[in-house]
C-alpha cells in the first residue's frame, strides 16, 4: 500500500527519471543524505535494478577518524494529492456441450494518497568532493567484502523528498461478481429438454484500509553510484546514469538474458552464460513429496510481498554461490521467515550439489520462478496464493495455448475450465490483474494485452506454469 502510493508519486513527478520510490516505511530513517544504498542488477530482462538501503553512510566506509559532515540544501518541493483507481469488468455467455454459462464480474480499487506539502533536501557535492579528497575506502569493511563477491554496487544518496506533516494513505477495494448456469438434459425418450435447472449467485467483498504516515517520512530519493578500486581509491559518478562498481578479484559472470517460450509441456527463460540454459522443467523432477511441500510453502509466501522478496534474495545468493543475503532479516517476523526457510530446506534436501559453484538445476528453476512472481501485482499474487492444483493445471494449458496459437482458441478445448463458472471467472480476474483481457467472438477465445502495468504476460505464464509443475498430482 505504501509502496504503491510512493511508486505512483514517482511515476507522476519524475517518469523515467532518476527518482527511486521508497517501498518500505522501515527504510525511511536510513535514507539520510550521504547514506549508502546497495544496487542489485537483476538477472532477468523483465526486472528493474533493486535498491536496498543500508545502515551505513559514506563516512562509515572511509579510513580515518574524521567524520564527513554533508552540506545540505533544502527547498519546498510540491504539494501532492493523488487518487488512483482501477475498474475491472468481464462478461461471458457461452455454451460448452450441454452447459450454458453466464459469468459477470466487476471490481474497483481506489488508492488515495495525500502526502501534503513536501520538501526536498540535496547534497552539496562540491563540499563532499573537497572533504573526501585523498580519503580511501576501508576495503576490509564487511559491507565492501560482501559486495566484492556479488554483481552489486554501492551508491550514495544525493537527494531525498520527505513529508512535512502527518498524512494518510487510503485503499478501498470493492469486488462484485455474479454467475449462473443453465443445464440442458436429454430425456429417456431422446427428446431434448431446453431448460431444466437454473441457478445464480452474487458475491460482494469490500475492504477499506487507512495508513497514517508521520512527518519526516522519506517517500523518494535519488543516488549517485560509487566506483571503488581495489586499492581503496574511489570516485563518485556525478553524471546521472553513469555506472559504478567495486573492483574485485572474484570473477562475476555476465548475463545475457533473452526472452522465453511457453508451451503445454515446458516453459523456460534462457540465461546464456556460455552454453548454459536455465528453465523451469527441473521443478518437475523433484520428488512428489518435495514438490507438494514447496507448493504449499510458496503459496503461503505469496501472501506477503516482504517474505517473497526475501526468498528471491536468498535464492539469488544461493545460485550465485553465496550463503548469506544482504536483506535485513530483522525486518521479518517469525511467521514470514518460517515458510521461506522451510522451502529452502526442502530444495536443499532434494539432490542439492555439495559444490556451491555447481548450482543444482532445481535451485536455478526456483530462482527463476520466484523472480517472475516478485514482478506480479499484489492482486495477482493474492489470486495465485489461493489457486487450487486442478485450476492451475487447466489454466496453465489455457494460457500457454492462447500464447502459442497464432489463431483464436476454440472455447470447446478448455471445456473443463469453462464448465466451472467460478474457475473461469477466476481465470479472467487473474489475467485482468496484469491488464490481459480474455476476448470472445462466437466459439473462439483469445487474449488482448493492454500493457499499462508494465508486467509482461510471460511473467504470469512462468508463474502459472511453475506452480502447476509443483502442484501436479496433489489432490485436495
Amino acid at each position: 500500500m505504501f509502496s504503491k502510493a510512493t511508486a505512483n508519486f514517482v511515476r507522476e513527478i519524475d517518469h523515467e527519471g532518476s527518482l527511486i520510490h521508497v517501498s518500505r516505511i522501515n527504510d525511511s530513517h536510513k535514507l539520510v543524505l550521504m547514506a549508502l544504498v546497495v544496487k542489485r542488477n537483476c538477472n532477468w530482462f523483465w526486472q528493474k535494478p533493486k535498491y536496498q538501503p543500508t545502515d551505513f553512510t559514506l563516512s562509515h566506509l572511509l579510513q580515518g577518524d574524521k567524520v564527513l559532515v554533508p552540506g545540505v540544501s533544502e527547498e519546498d518541493f510540491v504539494t501532492y494529492k493523488g487518487m488512483y483507481g482501477d475498474a475491472l469488468s468481464g462478461k461471458l455467455d457461452t455454451e460448452a456441450g450441454t452447459v450454458n454459462l453466464s459469468v459477470e464480474g466487476r471490481g474497483s480499487t481506489k488508492l488515495q494518497s495525500c502526502f501534503g506539502k513536501l520538501k526536498k533536501e540535496g547534497l552539496d557535492f562540491n563540499k563532499l568532493l573537497l572533504d573526501s579528497q585523498d580519503r580511501q575506502v576501508d576495503m576490509q569493511h564487511k559491507l565492501v567484502k560482501q559486495l566484492q563477491k556479488r554483481a552489486e554496487l554501492l551508491a550514495v544518496v544525493k537527494e531525498r523528498i520527505f513529508t512535512t506533516s502527518s498524512c494518510t494513505i487510503n485503499l478501498k477495494k470493492k469486488k462484485q461478481c455474479s454467475f449462473g448456469g443453465v443445464l440442458g438434459l436429454k430425456s429417456f425418450l431422446g427428446n431434448s429438454v431446453k431448460v431444466c435447472v437454473k441457478d445464480s449467485n452474487n458475491i460482494e467483498v469490500d475492504s477499506n484500509v487507512s495508513l497514517e504516515i508521520p512527518s519526516g517520512t522519506v517517500i523518494a530519493y535519488s543516488v549517485r553510484e560509487l566506483e571503488i578500486n581495489k586499492d581503496g581509491s574511489f570516485d563518485i559518478c556525478l553524471q546521472p546514469g553513469t555506472t559504478g562498481g567495486i573492483e574485485s578479484d572474484f570473477p562475476i559472470p555476465s548475463l545475457d538474458v533473452t526472452d522465453g517460450k511457453c508451451n503445454g509441456k515446458k516453459t523456460h527463460s534462457a540465461v546464456h552464460n556460455g552454453s548454459q540454459e536455465i528453465d523451469l522443467s527441473p521443478l518437475a523432477e523433484l520428488s512428489q513429496t518435495t514438490r507438494h511441500a514447496i507448493f504449499k510453502e510458496l503459496q503461503e509466501i505469496l501472501k506477503d510481498r516482504t517474505a517473497l522478496s526475501y526468498l528471491q534474495s536468498v535464492l539469488e545468493d544461493m545460485c550465485s554461490g553465496f550463503g548469506e543475503t544482504l536483506v535485513q532479516q530483522e525486518e521479518l517476523s517469525e511467521s514470514q521467515r518460517k515458510p521461506v526457510l522451510a522451502m529452502v530446506n526442502h530444495l536443499c534436501s532434494d539432490g542439492a550439489a555439495e559444490d556451491l559453484c555447481d548450482t543444482p538445476a532445481h535451485f536455478s528453476a526456483a530462482h527463476l520462478l520466484v523472480s517472475a512472481m516478485e514482478e506480479l501485482p499484489d492482486e495477482t499474487l493474492s489470486f495465485l496464493s489461493e489457486s487450487r492444483p486442478d485450476f492451475l493445471e487447466t489454466f496453465d494449458a489455457l494460457v500457454c495455448s492462447l500464447k502459442e496459437s497464432s489463431e483464436p482458441y476454440s472455447v470447446q478445448c478448455p471445456a473443463v475450465l469453462l464448465q466451472d463458472s467460478r474457475a473461469f471467472q477466476l481465470a479472467e480476474q487473474v489475467l485482468a490483474s496484469i491488464d490481459v483481457m480474455l476476448t470472445r467472438d462466437g466459439d473462439m477465445l483469445w487474449m488482448k494485452t493492454e500493457c499499462t502495468r508494465g508486467v509482461p504476460p510471460l511473467v504470469l505464464h512462468l508463474s502459472i506454469h511453475g506452480l502447476f509443475l509443483l502442484s501436479n498430482g496433489l489432490k485436495e
